[in-house]
């Protein structure tokens, strides 16, 4: 394995862990934690949503039979990549919005 996507690999997944799971050791008041539990509603909903287009394209090429289908889904790095970015811009949408 090629160790820039090794190392981009620990990276991600350390800032991702960080992202998630700061907020709910910080201490504040209700707004902040308002904001936060909307942003990972948000992020929530596109995890969903991704997942939800993920087995749609997979039943869908199954049944078309087709034979250049692999089975291999989304690759866990991207995925991960765009739900910490989905996660980060709304949280900075929503505490410019709310003012936290």
């Amino acid at each position: 394995m090629d160790w820039v996507k090794l190392v981009y690999s620990v990276v991600l997944l350390v800032c991702g862990i960080l992202i998630f799971i700061a907020p709910l050791f910080q201490k504040g008041d209700e707004r902040r934690r308002f904001i936060n539990t909307k942003a990972q509603s948000y992020a929530f909903i596109a995890v969903v949503g991704m997942l939800i287009l993920e087995v749609a394209e997979s039943i869908y090429l199954t049944v078309q039979e087709n034979t250049s289908y692999s089975g291999i889904g989304i690759s866990p790095i991207m995925f991960l990549t765009v739900i910490s970015v989905i996660y980060v811009v709304t949280l900075l949408i929503y505490r410019n919005k709310y003012g936290g």
